[in-house]
């Protein structure tokens, strides 16, 4: 299946120190050559990055976040939640591009 920019899914993630895997969710930023580069998502509001809340189709309050970009393959993939609205994705590319563009450039 192929998944789109801004879908929110339900996938296996490998937690960071490798040991185990939960099903969380997470914002599809693009898809590629069966791989998925995502932003994680998590229910802890405390956590900075941005909100999404029930209206935006979220099961609980929760928080997309930008500091949490990784890659899964396409069939770790379990479905898709909802989709962002073009606001919600608007905020998240506007942050994605601050952070990027803080970057320093090899010299």
């Amino acid at each position: 299946m192929i998944y789109s920019s801004g879908e929110v899914i339900l996938a296996n993630i490998q937690f960071s120190d490798l040991i185990g895997i939960k099903k969380r969710p997470a914002v599809v930023l693009f898809e590629e050559l069966g791989n998925i580069v995502v932003a994680g998502i998590t229910s802890n509001t405390k956590m900075k990055g941005i909100p999404l809340t029930k209206k935006d189709g979220a099961i609980k309050e929760s928080v997309i976040k930008t500091n949490y970009i990784f890659t899964i393959a396409n069939n770790l993939v379990e479905k898709k939640l909802f989709s962002l609205t073009k606001q919600k994705k608007i905020i998240l590319y506007k942050e994605l591009e601050t952070k990027i563009s803080k970057l320093k450039s090899p010299q």
